[in-house]
């Protein structure tokens, strides 16, 4: 193995010239349109993904296709929850016209570059920066590239991105305002020492998959008779880590949670989610209060946006042994780093839609690695288990290399509308063979569901 300095030195004049051999079997498409439609599902209608602060949500996506001169077509998403899809949908449309054009060997020899393009435009970026709106248009677009990539290259995504090069990874990340957390050349030298053992950790998620845990069976809004239902077809299915919505009634919460804890059994993990519901007092107080069911952590116990908080509720919740875990709906890698120079998170999540695309999520995966904080990404709404997927893999065979306090959201909705939906074997993911980034939907699903005009929608009252 070439020494990580001369790793480093030759990531330096690579980086200057952005000469990379990416090795790509069709390298000559060029993306003629965009398209993008405004996708729901009624899913409020009986209250999956309901918490306690979003307590009727209609899991939804702004659906991006782009289409290439040589019939190549590039699939990609970003998340929403019903209302406000078509304000994403404008943002997409607004984007566009830095993409079309642009051909995929142009876009991937500098992959950097491209990602400032979009998130760096000298009147759109004053809509962020990198956070937001506009930066969800940019994740849908950029999942899209990346989904075109693999497919031009016949690969899932995680299995392009675990076949490049460190120095490859390395050129697709915006290392722009997180140098003081982790430099070009921290992340080479991590890439390069992961490299040991990586065949057989491939080879071992190809055989037993990567570890999930559920949240199906206990949204808020679920009756005590069906939390009991799904947990018991749950465990019979294999599953022993489970994730309990918490935060509307603390009276609620812990019987709740003393029904689930009961099912499961002592041997089995719990943990609970608030989706932003409390202050910081607040939240430490009534996460003591459910300290008897041993969670091992609470999810976004106050707001998304404040470390400080969460670093003080990291701190007061030590002592009983409950971490914090928090990044759903946290804006990009310059807050991700916060948190981790805080000690605010012990429990990263990553989300495929939230961030930049892969690109971005490159980023926080090699930060939380060198900070030595276990990554667990959000999945659920529609599609993020199949992005998601991807990223927890690579992470596993290329950088962290630990499976230790280390699992990924499943939620049982919504995949049958996919044209390669997630495999769940034993309560673990298992690796995409299909090549790209698994968000591609099928076409009837999308006209069936699309707002407003679609067949659902036609019938159901418009929000």
């Amino acid at each position: 193995m070439m020494g990580e300095k001369k790793w480093a030195g030759q990531l330096s004049r690579d980086l200057r010239t952005n000469r990379f051999n990416h090795g790509l079997k069709n390298m000559s498409p060029k993306i003629v349109r965009v398209s993008v439609r405004d996708v729901r599902f009624p899913t409020s209608l009986e209250q999956h993904g309901s918490d306690a602060m979003h307590t009727d949500p209609d899991y939804s996506a702004a659906y991006v296709v782009l289409e290439t001169d040589g019939g190549l077509k590039g699939f990609g998403l970003t998340f929403t929850l019903g209302k406000g899809t078509e304000i994403v949908v404008c943002a997409v449309q607004a984007l566009t016209a830095l993409v079309v054009g642009k051909s995929l060997e142009e876009i991937v020899s500098d992959f950097r570059g491209f990602y400032r393009l979009l998130t760096s435009d000298g009147q759109m970026r004053w809509l962020g920066p990198e956070k937001g709106v506009i930066h969800l248009a940019t994740a849908a677009l950029l999942n899209a590239v990346w989904d075109l990539w693999a497919r031009a290259e016949g690969k899932p995504l995680w299995k392009l991105l675990v076949d490049m090069s460190p120095e490859q990874l390395v050129s697709c990340i915006d290392f722009r305002y997180i140098t003081d957390a982790l430099t070009e050349e921290e992340a080479l030298e991590l890439l390069v020492r992961a490299r040991e053992g990586q065949q057989q950790r491939e080879d071992e998620m190809l055989r037993e998959g990567y570890p999930a845990y559920t949240t199906s069976c206990a949204w808020l809004g679920y009756s005590d008779q069906q939390l009991q239902q799904l947990c018991t077809d749950a465990l019979k299915s294999g599953w022993t880590k489970f994730k309990v919505k918490v935060g509307a009634d603390l009276d609620d919460d812990v019987r709740r949670c003393r029904l689930i804890r009961e099912m499961i059994g002592p041997e089995n993990t719990l943990m609970i989610d608030a989706n932003q519901r409390w202050d910081v007092s607040e939240a430490v107080g009534w996460v003591s209060e459910l300290a008897e069911v041993k969670p091992l952590w609470i999810e976004e116990p106050t707001s998304p946006d404040d470390i400080l908080g969460h670093a003080a509720i990291s701190k007061a919740l030590a002592p009983l042994g409950i971490g914090v875990a928090s990044g759903e709906q946290c804006h990009n890698r310059v807050m991700f780093k916060q948190f981790l120079q805080a000690g605010a998170l012990q429990f990263v999540q990553i989300d495929s839609c939230r961030l930049g695309s892969v690109n971005e999520n490159l980023a926080v995966l090699l930060m939380a690695h060198k900070f030595q904080v276990p990554v667990c990404p959000h999945a659920g709404g529609v599609g993020l288990c199949e992005l998601v997927q991807h990223l927890i893999l690579f992470d596993y065979i290329c950088v962290s290399a630990s499976l230790s306090n280390r699992m990924c959201e499943y939620v049982d909705h919504l995949h049958e509308h996919f044209a390669c939906p997630v495999v769940i074997q034993n309560a673990r993911y298992m690796p995409p063979k299909i090549p790209g980034y698994s968000c591609e939907m099928l076409e009837s699903s999308v006209q069936k569901h699309q707002y407003p005009d679609g067949e659902v929608w036609k019938v159901l009252p418009k929000k």
